[in-house]
């Protein structure tokens, strides 16, 4: 179920049901066996197929094209990654309601009829993979004080979800000072002043219940914490949304000290499920999901 890198290659292929993934770096990708595997369990002809721009020497500003070759080959949509969950946006014909509150779009979906001119609209799927992996994963855990690191299109995702679970304060910490004060002051529309941005990094975790990482760091491109690791505590909790590896250096060292956590991995499964859902008009679950996650593993 290896997905194709070749957008042509799958117009041509003859699959009635044609989706892909658009971003940078996304080679070792599980979204592609996810939704493929998960089109064979309804029995749907699917193909679910790469746009690597790293891969394919894309700059940044061939996106529009990519949408309008996906409309002229009939696409069913796209799911966006890093770096354009945000550029994405002035691109697109409409925003659903969450996704234009959060800033951010990890789905895209032609409308009717797969033409030549469908219209696009975005979608966030991100929000609600975060909030039910938590509320799975994390369920009883305080929040009256919670600190996110990374303030870009799965950070805005992110802490959306926070404040839909019930945390009373969030601190946002990002190391573009400006973005982290964006994205808390977008927060603050629909929240008030419950969200902040903050620089003051060791102040923020002495006296936080949990921490959230939606930075890069953890990565294997990118490795280490998002903070010094001697700012951790066992008191804290410890959330991820980086599941390859799905074991962080930030995991690592909460597990070491007893921290509860919650991988990046339920996060990756959830978005793929409301996305598959969107696609195909199929309602998925997240077993299912899961299973598949672990069998492209």
């Amino acid at each position: 179920m290896a997905a194709r890198s070749d957008l042509a290659g799958v117009a041509s292929s003859g699959r009635p049901l044609l989706v892909g993934l658009i971003g940078r770096g996304i080679q070792l990708s599980r979204t592609p066996a996810m939704h493929e595997r998960e089109a064979a369990r309804f029995g749907l002809d699917y193909a679910y197929m790469l746009v690597d721009f790293d891969q394919l020497g894309l700059k940044d500003d061939a996106l529009p094209g990519i949408l309008s070759a996906g409309a002229a080959l009939g696409f069913q949509g796209f799911n966006v990654t890093h770096p354009f969950k945000q550029q994405v946006i002035p691109l697109l014909d409409r925003i659903a309601p969450e996704a234009a509150a959060i800033g951010a779009v990890n789905t895209v979906v032609y409308d009717a009829g797969r033409t030549p001119t469908a219209s696009t609209t975005g979608h966030n799927t991100d929000c609600w993979g975060f909030a039910e992996s938590f509320r799975q994963g994390l369920a009883g855990v305080p929040l009256r004080q919670v600190v996110q690191f990374g303030a870009g299109g799965a950070g805005a995702a992110v802490a959306y979800a926070l404040m839909q679970l019930g945390v009373e304060n969030l601190a946002i910490i990002d190391s573009d000072a400006a973005r982290a004060e964006a994205l808390a002051t977008q927060m603050r529309a629909e929240w008030g002043e419950r969200v902040q941005a903050t620089a003051e990094v060791a102040d923020a975790l002495s006296w936080t219940d949990g921490i959230v990482n939606t930075t890069p760091v953890g990565m294997a491109k990118y490795p280490g914490m998002p903070f010094p690791a001697e700012a951790l505590r066992r008191q804290h909790w410890v959330a991820e949304i980086i599941y390859f590896p799905e074991e962080t250096e930030l995991l690592r060292v909460a597990r070491g000290l007893g921290c509860r956590n919650l991988a990046g991995t339920g996060m990756a499964i959830g978005q793929a499920v409301r996305a598959f859902e969107l696609f195909t008009g199929r309602k998925s679950d997240m077993a299912a999901m899961a299973g598949h996650f672990a069998a492209a593993a």
